[in-house]
């Protein structure tokens, strides 16, 4: 079964032996990926919106594995009963929602072993949420996918320690399984932000300006913190001549 870079690197997350289950599922590709390969013994598929479930339910029959995967119509977790999963996937949703989502849904994720997570933006709120709530990120991920960059992360129970403002934002180096595609990631973030910050009146009383300027410098700050800890010294070459 051919799925996305994006989706393939998500179910190489999840711990084989696992029971799934997949909040937002569309498609349900990832539940179907991991059964076909018979490395998860069965998973519930759910989603919010009837047309996605549908599709899938569709999907998982013409792969005759009705048998294996369950669809269900669910808000977050709501339709997930403890002790049903070991592993929740969550992917392709921003971080507010996937907040929300993994904050109602504690009552389900009492017995649940190990989340696998895809924030599409403000990860470091979720990345946040699992620190005050107990659960650890043992692995961080990214993925280029047809012109896009991917982080995700698996994150277990327990408690990992403190974490900066910079690494809420951009994660933890020593559990990144690609190193250089977030060094590649951090460069353009680095050379976006240099860009915003170039544009920006030199002189000016305006504390709108004069707030967003103060953020664009502490987030090319910590960027480079950040980069420095995938690439030695290196930097691109544009903000070296900057100083």
């Amino acid at each position: 079964m051919n799925i996305s870079k994006r989706l393939n690197r998500l179910a190489g997350m999840v711990t084989e032996g696992s029971r799934l289950t997949d909040v937002g599922t569309d498609h349900g590709y990832v539940p179907l990926c991991l059964c076909r390969q018979g490395r998860i013994p069965s998973a519930i598929a759910m989603d919010v919106n009837e047309g996605p479930l549908l599709r899938a339910k569709e999907h998982i029959r013409e792969a005759e594995l009705d048998t294996y995967i369950e669809t269900r119509l669910s808000d977050g977790l709501s339709a997930l009963n403890p002790g049903e999963a070991d592993t929740v996937l969550i992917a392709g949703m921003g971080g507010n929602l996937m907040e929300r989502i993994l904050a109602d849904g504690q009552e389900a994720l009492k017995t649940v072993q190990e989340l696998v997570l895809q924030p599409q933006s403000e990860i470091w709120k979720v990345r946040r949420w699992l620190f005050e709530n107990g659960w650890e990120i043992v692995c961080e991920d990214i993925v280029l996918d047809e012109g896009k960059y991917y982080p995700m992360f698996r994150a277990v129970r327990g408690q990992a320690g403190r974490y900066s403002e910079r690494e809420l934002l951009f994660g933890r180096a020593a559990v990144q399984r690609s190193p250089s595609v977030m060094a590649e990631f951090l460069e353009k973030r680095l050379e976006n932000a240099g860009r915003i910050r170039k544009g920006l009146p030199g002189e000016t009383e305006d504390p709108r300006i004069q707030r967003r300027s103060a953020e664009l410098e502490e987030e090319i700050h910590m960027l480079k913190e950040t980069l420095q800890e995938y690439e030695g010294d290196r930097l691109p070459a544009k903000e070296k001549k900057k100083g």
